[in-house]
This record gives structure tokens, sequence and C-alpha cells, in this order.
């Protein structure tokens, strides 16, 4: 069934509100939704109060709050109905639940239970590792884009004397660069992986453990495990701590795990990492809201339904205007585009409308001097959600020219919303903008950790509210597959080469003769 021929909605899209005709000083009082200290300004969005009662219909139509407290509550949700999938719960949720004694489900309680295990064990840990300074993180994928957007995003809370650093790329390069500048006596490094056998990450731990080598160091002494119970990496002959993660933890939403915990309570302490769960719980719970006009995620997952299915929009650009937020749009690229970037549905059918957008961003105001251009006057329309805060993280700032740097900041953020909604009429057409693009606005007091952890679990659940809409798998990521298949045979056929045998994939060989 294809959800997206609801006849109100297709009604609405092919004559859309006009901006330039509804945006007022009224309508941007009104077109706000606030929850868990989070406000959601979607007056520059082209919608109406009908157009939203029937975006929340079709929630209802696809019962999206059953299936979150489904998913919350340990159900399997990560499975494709009929064929072979990884068929298990998705449980990110339980890692940050764990502040209370609430009522919950076996499944989920056990999970809690293992979630307050590691911490505990991390507490206990952290003492042990006071007198190192710097800690490096190798992983790839979610293992090092949620957990790097975190800490960039915190590191004005860090503790005096801690840093972070992390190798991703099987480049060499990266972890030359990286280790070349550290005094590796003072440097603990988390290898993380769930199956153990990441290829980049096995890579990179090798090469760390020459340059430790190198240095004179016993690589146990600095090497701290995150891997899977049971796994190759689980062994503690090879690494001075080890830590778990579980099956039910996808990696683009492990950051609340120990995958992103062991680094971020070491450079910001025990109880500044809790802070951030805690806010990630506060938003789990909104999530669960059943009152749609309570549901934050809901709303902002249903603004964009309808820019992509009813306005057939392909692609949306995050942009915070906050600095700190700089690799936080690269961690939602994969939490979405991996998530709900798939062409079948829960039954292993064909889709017959677009699922997940292109996910894509950069800092504001660096982007209004940048790829603004063509967000203002280019032919494609793209959706701006843009993140803003009150207040700065360090307290600092100075007036220049009549105002200060954060009111500049946030004049910017709200111009670029009104510009792209209003447009500008001129005799020049060089001059003119059209006008009528949608953006809205996720706005807050200021980035603490409470915030840092709402704002995490604000956009997974917006996700997931999309790929229950959707009827996609949003848990599992077979797409990336087939290129590590084939990346396993381009090795071998590196060395077969290397060893003056003929290589048996041809297509890999032709490739190879390029490099002659």
């Amino acid at each position: 069934m294809n959800f997206f021929k609801n006849p109100q909605l297709v009604q609405a899209s092919q004559k859309p509100p006009d901006l330039r005709k509804l945006l007022t000083p009224e309508r941007i009082s009104s077109f706000q939704m606030q929850a868990a200290g989070l406000k959601l300004f979607y007056a520059t969005e082209r919608v109406t109060d009908d157009i939203l009662d029937a975006l929340y219909s079709l929630a209802s139509d696809r019962n999206v709050i059953s299936q979150m407290k489904a998913m919350q509550s340990g159900e399997r949700v990560n499975l494709i109905q009929g064929y072979e999938s990884e068929n298990r719960p998705a449980l990110h949720t339980a890692m940050r639940d764990v502040f209370d004694q609430g009522k919950r489900s076996p499944i989920a309680q056990a999970a809690v239970d293992l979630a307050k295990k590691e911490i505990e064990k991390l507490r206990l840990f952290l003492p042990e590792v006071e007198k190192f300074t710097d800690i490096v993180q190798v992983g790839i994928g979610g293992s090092f884009l949620g957990p790097e957007a975190i800490y960039v995003g915190l590191e004005a809370y860090a503790l005096q004397g801690k840093r972070a650093h992390f190798i991703s790329n099987v480049d060499p390069d990266e972890t030359t660069k990286v280790l070349s500048r550290l005094d590796l006596s003072k440097t603990l490094v988390i290898v993380v992986s769930k199956s153990g056998s990441t290829l980049e990450t096995v890579t990179n731990e090798a090469l760390v453990r020459e340059w430790l080598r190198e240095a004179g160091l016993n690589p146990k002494d600095h090497l701290i495990a995150v891997t899977g119970k049971g796994s190759p990496m689980d062994d503690p002959a090879k690494y001075r701590a080890s830590f778990y993660i579980w099956d039910y933890i996808g990696g683009r939403y492990s950051v609340t795990s120990m995958v992103g915990g062991v680094l971020l309570a070491f450079t910001l302490g025990i109880e500044t990492y809790l802070e951030f769960l805690e806010g990630a719980h506060e938003m789990d719970l909104v999530a669960l809201e059943e009152d749609p006009q309570k549901n934050l995620p809901l709303l902002g997952a249903l603004l964009g339904i309808w820019n992509r299915n009813f306005l057939n929009l392909p692609t949306v650009a995050v942009i915070p205007y906050s600095q700190a937020l700089a690799r936080f749009p690269a961690h939602l690229q994969q939490l979405d585009m991996e998530s709900n970037g798939k062409h079948i549905n829960k039954e292993g059918k064909l889709v017959d409308y677009p699922t997940g957008p292109i996910i894509w961003g950069e800092p504001g105001t660096n982007g209004q001097h940048s790829f603004f251009q063509s967000i203002h006057q280019g032919t494609a329309i793209v959706p701006l959600e843009i993140i803003g805060f009150k207040k700065t993280q360090y307290g600092e700032d100075q007036m220049i020219q009549g105002s200060y740097s954060q009111e500049k900041l946030l004049a910017n953020l709200f111009a670029q919303a009104i510009a792209l909604a209003q447009g500008q009429d001129n005799p020049n057409p060089n001059k003119v903008f059209t006008g009528n693009r949608p953006s809205s606005i996720l706005f807050a007091e200021k980035l603490d950790p409470f915030t840092m952890g709402k704002i995490l679990a604000y956009y997974e659940h917006k996700v997931v509210f999309q790929g229950f809409i959707w009827h996609i798998n949003s848990f599992d990521q077979e797409g990336v597959q087939l290129g590590k298949k084939l990346a396993t045979e381009m090795i071998k056929t590196f060395e077969e080469a290397r060893e003056g045998k003929v290589p048996t994939y041809k297509l890999g060989e032709a490739y190879l003769k390029l490099l002659e």
C-alpha cells in the first residue's frame, strides 16, 4: 500500500502554501512547538494547520507511536519479514534509561541492567588512567562519527588537560598525522568494533600497536577494547580493559553506549557524560508522547515527510549556527542515510515512493559565504534544518560595532530563514530571490551536555519515525556490504600481483593495470 496517496495531502501538494504570502509575525509566534527544553520554529515551512492535521493523521494511520513504544520496549524491529535479516531489537534507548526504576519489559530491563554494569565498570576504571592526557578512538562509521560529533560539541566542558583524537580512515596518513603529534606515553587508545573484525579498524589497530612498540611501550598498557562479548577483540591478554556493546545497538545509534562512553567520560568526566545521557533519555520519553501536538521528534519527522514525499524535495541541509556542532551534520548524514536510504519495505517489496533524503551541511555563518548562493538562487530547492542557541558555551563575548558576536550569529540565523521564505523582487533579474523555500529552526538556550543529549535523541527519533512511516527497516545497513565484499577481492588482487601470480578477479586486475 502506498501511504502517500492521502487525498488531502496530495491535493495540498498540487498547490502548496506560498510562504511569501503567509509569513507574518503572528505565524512566527504560533508555528512552534516546545518539549524538554527544545523549541522547533516552523513558520518558514510550507505547511498550514490543515496540512499538519493531515500529516498527524498519516502518522496515526501508520501507528508510529505504538511502533516507537515497541522499539523502546525491545520488540524485534530490525527485520525484513520473510527474508534473512538481522531480526533483533534496536535498544539504543536502553543505554540511557539508567536513571530510575521505571516499569520496563523484561528485554528492556535486561539491556538497562547491562548498561548500568558498563557505566559502573567505567566509573571504577577512570581513576586508573588519570595520569593519561590524550585518548585516541580507532573506529569507523558509527564507531567514530557520533563520538567525534559529541566530543567536538562538548569540548568546551572538557576536563583540564584531557583531549580526544580520532583515527577512522584506513589511509595510513591519518594514523601518522594523529600519532606523530602525541606523547604516546601519556596516550590511551580505544579500539571500537562490535564484531572485532572491521577491516579498517583492525588494520589501524595494528599500525597503532607498532607505533607504541617503536616508542618503547607495551601496547596492552595503552589499549582499550570496546567490542561485542566474545569477539576476537574480547581478549584480556591484548587490552588494558574491555567494555561491551551488544547486537541490539546499531553503530549509528551507539554514541550513548560505551562506543562513545569511554572517550566522553575520560575527556568530560563521568558526571558530565551522565548529564548527556540524561538529556537523551528525556527526549526518549518525549518520543513516546501520544499527543502528537507534544511529540517534538514526530513533528520534525512529519515536516520532513511533507518536503520529501509531497513537495518532492530530495535533499536536506543541516545548518548549525554553532561552531561546536561542526561535525554534527556528518553524524546526521550517516544516521539518516544509512537508516533510511532503503528501496524495499519491511516485507522485502520495492517501495513506490521516495524514502530517505540526501543529508549534508556545514555550520552557519560559514555556509552563507559558500553554498548559500545555490540555496537562495539555485534551481534546486533545498530545505534547511537550522540549529541555534541563545547563549554561548564559554560565556565570552565582546560588543563590536554596536552588537555582540552572538547577536550577529543569531541575526544571521533568523535572517536566513526569513530570506529563504520571503525572497526579493528586483528589476535586475540577477538580484531576484524567488523565495518560498522551506526551513525550520531547532532552538535551545545553550549547548550544554544535557541539551546535547536531547538534540542527539531528537534526531535519532526523527529518523526512526520517518522509517516507521515509510515502512522500511531503519536499523540494518545491507547497502554497505557489496563494496566491502569487492574490496576484499581487490585486496587479494593486490596480493596476487605482488607475488607474481595471475589475478583471479579480472575487473580488479584491469584497475591494477591503470596504476602501472
